[in-house]
C-alpha cells in the first residue's frame, strides 16, 4: 500500500531555468517530467505549482506598483505551466492547466470539482496564476490548492537539499535538519516557505517534504521515503 495518493509538487521557476537562470532549460524540465511520469504510473495523483522567478522579479523595481508587479508574476507562472505541461505531454502524460482567472482558451478556470475530475482521469494538473490576487506568493498558492484539493503532502523542490538553521552558502557550519515541526519553522523564522503559507500549513495540518531538485531522481526518492532532505511535520 502506497503512502501517498495525491501530492502537490512545488517547483521554482529558477530551478527550471537551470544554469541560465532565466527562461527554460529543456533538459531540466524533461528530467522532472520523467520522474513525475513514474509517480503517475504508480497511480499517484500529481498537482504542480511553479514559481515565476525565471521571468519576473517585479519587487526589485520601485517604479512599478506592487499589485501590477504581482499580476505580471502571476502571468509568468501561467507561461511556465503551459510550457512544462507540454514537456510532460511529450513524455506521455495527460495534463491540464487551471488558473483562478480567465486566460481565453489557453487554460481552464479553476474549480475544485473540475480539478478533482482531472485527477480522477489520471491527468497531471497544473495550478497556475497563484491565488489570483496580489500580495500572495506561489508558496501560499501551493498550500492553498493543496489544502483545498485534500493533498497528502507538498513536495518542495528547492535549489538546496533541505532546511538549514542558516544559509549554507554563507555559513559552512550551517546545520541541516532531517525533521522539524511547522511550529519550529514559524518560531525560528526558518523561511522554508513564506509566513502566510507556513501558518496555513500549521492550521490545516499540511506536511512538507523539502529536498534538492538537482539530486538524481530526487522527486521519486522523496515520495518513496528514500530522500535525504527535511521532513516538516504538523
Amino acid at each position: 500500500m502506497r503512502e501517498y495518493n495525491r501530492v502537490f509538487l512545488k517547483l521554482s521557476g529558477e530551478a527550471l531555468a537551470g544554469e541560465k537562470k532565466t527562461g527554460f532549460d529543456e533538459a531540466t524540465c524533461i528530467k522532472v517530467a520523467k520522474q513525475v511520469k513514474q509517480l503517475v504510473d504508480k497511480g499517484i495523483q500529481v498537482g504542480i505549482v511553479i514559481g515565476g522567478g525565471n521571468f519576473w522579479r517585479g519587487r526589485t523595481s520601485e517604479n512599478i506598483d506592487r499589485t501590477k508587479a504581482d499580476q505580471i508574476g502571476m502571468l509568468a507562472t501561467v507561461m511556465n505551466c503551459i510550457y512544462v505541461s507540454e514537456i510532460f505531454r511529450s513524455e506521455g502524460m495527460k495534463t491540464q492547466v487551471l488558473t483562478p482567472f480567465e486566460c481565453g482558451n489557453m487554460t481552464k478556470l479553476f474549480s475544485k470539482d473540475r480539478a478533482t475530475k482531472y485527477f480522477e482521469t489520471g491527468m497531471v494538473v497544473f495550478f497556475a496564476g497563484g491565488t489570483g490576487h496580489p500580495y500572495f506568493s506561489t508558496d501560499t498558492g501551493v498550500v492553498l490548492r493543496a489544502v483545498e484539493m485534500e493533498a497528502d503532502v507538498i513536495l518542495l523542490a528547492k535549489a538546496i537539499d533541505g532546511v538549514y538553521d542558516s544559509d549554507p552558502k554563507l555559513n559552512p557550519s550551517a546545520k541541516k535538519y532531517t525533521e522539524l515541526t511547522m511550529q519550529q519553522v514559524l518560531d525560528d523564522r526558518l523561511q522554508v516557505i513564506d509566513l502566510t503559507a507556513t501558518i496555513m500549513c500549521l492550521e490545516n495540518k499540511m506536511p512538507l517534504l523539502v529536498f534538492g531538485l538537482n539530486e538524481e531522481n530526487s522527486i521519486v526518492n522523496t515520495v518513496d521515503g528514500k530522500f535525504n532532505g527535511t521532513k516538516v511535520t504538523v
